[in-house]
């Protein structure tokens, strides 16, 4: 919400010296989050006046038409002579009045005005257009031709109230009510403890059975529509001066007279308002539920296929309004510039259900200044005062005649109260505020407070986000200053600290960013598209998912069933900035379904929930394993002086897995597999042993080609994922520190030829076992393929480390070791040693 200080001044005698920073700063203290003040026309400087146009000479031989000008500024040029200015706009005649810009002036950007020589030309001065003077768009793009009324010589800076100071803020969802000059006002006048002038103060006309009529089919979405009628409207009547100002400080275009009028109204009292063409409107206003495909053609020119959701406003001929929403283009108002007419409106001034028009305009893709203030709960009682207040600028600016009809139609309904014990913010807050000063407080928001110890409380019917006692009591907190609450840091009890599981997940993280992967936190969404770009078949558990019933986005609507794809799309968007050398991390919830979950009722909150409806809650919800995934792309090792460095590739996302298992103390088996999004060539299951069974926990390696190509990442991109859950249940007691022996290692190569198709891992296995309790270590240094070993074949070779705890080791022993190991290897798969 943009407010122009200007503006706010007319509703709060505010201190002539308090700048708009002043105000920000009064504001932000009771809590609406003011994000910046707009300097309008800062480092503007005058000469700036009102000019007549007096002769127009076209200029010929040049690639764009260009004008030679004589305007007549009075005196402000010190001669009373005509100025002679050159212009390339053609927007303008002879006679017509505009703003001019004298030589010796600074326009916004430090653009000083001097006379200059161009297309063959002096020319004094400019002729300004609103870009010009930093005001806006006003839907002419051309220069300003201002009404024929005002003098020559006038004072342009201070006619189009080119200097002002605009708070921007940001309105949270349950201040809806500061989406208005009217709310923000109220506000500010807390704030500085002054009166408050409520515009919406006015003298309505009771409802009479002489207005347009109107009939309500759904009080539910629609429980309150106020409709008054002008005629006689001047056709050519346009928006003041100062109307439109105030529409382009707010951010708001200038349209037509009726149109901005109703902008006004919903800005300064925040009751969304629509102008239909009487002439236009067949029959009855109507307010009903859509026909489920029923079409409306909305003012954007879009047509809209309606659902059986959607509250729409109807005559006799069907929708033609989207409530809440968006006007029809069959009723709307008709453009002057177009050579049409409206002499006679119907206002419209109606309350409709919150959530109702949210759904709408998120179904729709359609959000709107209307939808914005709707859907974040508008005054229901300011609605005839809206209507009346925009009766009377239609009367005053367009000369038009009010009819004495007026139409009100209301859904029965109750003011809102709220029992609280007197002293319940002071329990809140932890500060004694005492029973004055909470009814003070509430009063002041426009609360009518009642009782002594035990306060009833009448909610004002701007505040529907006031509904229990904390609400109220959150009003006096904030209104007493959050900076006056005491700072109070809360003592744990003794002997607690993190779980064990919290501090291996918090080992696993450490121990990836120690290994040069950056943290990525991405949303918990997915959805169907981006498991198809995986290549996921339709079978695949992974495609189960839970969807959400109000998503953030209508494209991911899921809840995300592994990792893979928020890290991936991190990698693509900082690979697109041009890091691309990137190694990301992320561990995390995913949310399996098994079909098993049940359905639970909505619990009550007056009270704490059962231990069995805590369980039926649980059995409600999908399994949500915790898992940690990597993503890799570009070098993994940076080239230099000391080498030329080399590309990640699909070990190093095995290697990233095997960093957790040593977190954990846990042994990784590494297998080949085929497992989407993998390449299947370059794809390892990754297996632990939980109990006394081996348990898949994850895969790793290198993407699939087609997915990189779906997904525009980098070539040869890698990825690793695995379940943390399983990887804490494989292991076994406390974590044990490395012995550090004092006796040395005897190191022992074998090379052993083996079948093509046998994997390193079963081979690895088979020495390990077989080398028995005396073997340290085991890794696979070389692998050997050619003719010297023969078709089908291949050559593995180990380096194998034994160590004795309470001995130096003979090489007898070692080699004993050596053999034993060779000779399980060689019974489980048939290898042969390399030179025997």
């Amino acid at each position: 919400m943009r407010v122009p200080l200007s503006w706010l001044r007319e509703y709060v005698d505010l201190p002539a010296t308090e700048t708009g920073r002043d105000v920000q700063a009064k504001l932000v203290a009771v809590g609406l989050e003011v994000e910046t003040v707009e300097q309008i026309g800062a480092g503007l400087k005058g000469p700036l006046v009102v000019g007549q146009v007096l002769t127009i000479e076209e200029l010929e031989g040049f690639k764009k038409p260009i004008r030679f000008c004589t305007v007549d500024v009075g005196s402000a040029n010190g001669t009373g002579e005509p100025q002679e200015i050159v212009c390339g706009a053609r927007n303008f005649a002879v006679g017509d009045k505009v703003v001019v810009v004298l030589p010796g002036a600074v326009l916004p950007g430090d653009f000083a005005i001097a006379a200059r020589k161009t297309y063959g030309r002096t020319s004094h001065g400019m002729i300004c257009s609103t870009d010009e003077l930093g005001m806006g768009d006003d839907g002419t793009h051309g220069i300003i031709v201002l009404p024929p009324e005002h003098e020559v010589g006038t004072d342009a800076i201070e006619l189009l109230e080119l200097v002002d100071e605009v708070l921007d803020i940001a309105v949270t969802p349950d201040r809806g009510y500061c989406l208005s000059m009217r709310g923000v006002a109220r506000e500010t006048a807390i704030a500085y403890g002054l009166p408050l002038r409520d515009p919406a103060l006015l003298d309505v006309p009771a409802p009479n059975a002489f207005g347009y009529p109107v009939k309500i089919a759904d009080p539910i979405g629609c429980d309150r529509f106020t409709a008054r009628t002008v005629v006689g409207l001047e056709p050519e009547a346009r928006s003041p001066i100062w109307l439109q100002r105030r529409l382009q400080k707010a951010g708001m275009r200038p349209i037509s007279l009726a149109v901005d009028i109703t902008n006004y109204v919903m800005l300064e009292l925040g009751q969304p308002l629509h102008a239909y063409d009487r002439t236009r409107v067949d029959g009855p206003i109507g307010v009903r539920r859509a026909q489920q495909g029923e079409k409306l053609t909305t003012l954007d020119g879009t047509v809209r296929v309606l659902d059986a959701e959607d509250l729409v406003i109807t005559d006799d001929r069907g929708p033609i309004g989207l409530a809440g929403v968006m006007g029809g283009a069959n009723t709307e108002i008709a453009d002057v510039k177009n050579g049409e007419n409206t002499t006679e409106v119907v206002i419209e001034a109606a309350h409709f259900d919150a959530i109702s028009i949210a759904r709408t305009a998120r179904r729709h893709k359609l959000s709107s200044e209307a939808s914005k203030r709707f859907e974040r709960g508008v005054d229901p009682q300011a609605a005839a005062a809206a209507a009346q207040r925009t009766v009377d600028l239609l009367v005053l600016l367009a000369g038009g005649t009010a009819e004495a009809g007026v139409t009100e139609v209301t859904a029965p309904s109750a003011p809102r109260t709220i029992a609280m014990p007197a002293d319940h913010p002071d329990r809140v807050a932890g500060v004694a505020y005492g029973r004055e000063t909470v009814v003070r407080r509430l009063q002041q928001v426009g609360c009518d407070v009642y009782g002594q110890d035990e306060l009833l409380v009448t909610v004002p019917s701007w505040r529907p986000d006031l509904g229990e006692p904390n609400d109220l009591a959150e009003e006096v907190i904030r209104l007493e200053g959050y900076e006056n609450l005491p700072s109070t840091l809360p003592t744990p009890p003794s002997g607690r600290g993190l779980t064990d599981r919290q501090r291996l997940h918090r080992r696993f993280g450490r121990a990836l960013a120690g290994a040069g992967y950056v943290e990525a936190l991405n949303y918990p969404f997915i959805g169907d598209a981006v498991l198809d770009q995986l290549g996921l078949d339709a079978d695949d558990a992974r495609r189960r998912t839970v969807k959400l019933v109000n998503p953030l986005s209508d494209e991911e609507p899921a809840l995300r069933t592994t990792l893979l794809p928020g890290l991936l799309g991190a990698l693509r968007r900082n690979d697109g900035r041009g890091s691309h050398d990137l190694a990301l991390f992320e561990t995390g919830l995913v949310f399996r379904p098994t079909g098993d979950e049940t359905q639970t009722e909505r619990l009550t909150v007056d009270r704490r929930p059962t231990d069995d409806e805590i369980a039926g809650l649980n059995a409600a919800l999908p399994r949500q394993p915790r898992r940690a995934a990597v993503v890799l792309a570009g070098a993994r090792e940076q080239a230099g002086w000391w080498g030329k460095g080399r590309p990640a590739d699909w070990a190093d996302s095995i290697e990233a897995a095997r960093t957790i298992a040593r977190e954990a103390g846990v042994e990784l088996t590494v297998r080949s597999d085929q497992h989407a999004p993998w390449h299947p060539g370059r794809c390892a299951a990754l297996f632990v042993t939980v109990g006394a069974e081996e348990t898949l926990v994850g895969h790793a390696g290198e993407l699939h080609p087609r997915v990189i190509k779906e997904l525009h990442l980098p070539e040869r991109t890698c990825a690793m994922e695995i379940e943390l859950d399983l990887l804490e249940q494989a292991v076994d007691g406390a974590l044990q520190a490395p012995r550090i022996s004092t006796f040395p290692v005897a190191t022992q190569d074998v090379a052993l030829i083996v079948a093509q198709d046998v994997p390193a891992t079963t081979v690895e296995e088979a020495l390990r076992d077989g080398a028995g309790q005396l073997l340290e270590s085991l890794r696979l240094f070389d692998v050997f393929t050619g003719e010297q070993i023969g078709e089908g074949k291949k050559s593995l070779a180990y380096a194998l480390r034994f160590r004795a705890p309470d001995r130096t080791l003979t090489v007898d022993e070692a080699t004993a070791a050596r053999d034993a190991a060779v000779g399980l290897a060689a019974e489980r798969t048939g290898a042969v040693l390399r030179g025997a």
